[in-house]
């Protein structure tokens, strides 16, 4: 069973930057596509940028030139590097993996003046 833990979120003023780690612990880790999603207060789960096991990468046009996906297959981890956060990117984040339905339990990323 895949199991997922996000970190690094935090409180942020607009312009600002973030780095979101998530460890996944399971098997085949290295050939797993890799995503990130988030959800914003009163809104659906969206998704936000994945990353290939061969490194291809693809993001929301919301985020594309901001948000760098990024992957370390010896650390199982994942990471989503956030630069010039705006409002609107306030949302819980979480992780997921290809051939899995599990969820972790998000990181919350809160950009404020």
């Amino acid at each position: 069973q895949v199991q997922l833990v996000e970190s690094g979120g935090g409180l942020v003023q607009p312009g600002g930057s973030l780095r979101l780690s998530c460890v996944i612990s399971g098997s085949m880790f290295s050939i797993r596509t890799l995503g990130w999603y988030r959800q914003a207060p009163g809104k659906q789960r969206e998704w936000v940028t994945h990353i290939t096991s061969h490194g291809a990468t693809k993001y929301a046009d919301s985020v594309k030139g901001r948000f760098t996906i990024s992957r370390d297959n010896a650390k199982s981890t994942v990471y989503l590097q956030m630069n010039n956060l705006k409002l609107d990117d306030t949302a819980v984040y979480y992780c997921k993996t290809s051939g899995s339905d599990s969820w972790g339990q998000g990181t919350q990323v809160t950009v404020s003046p």
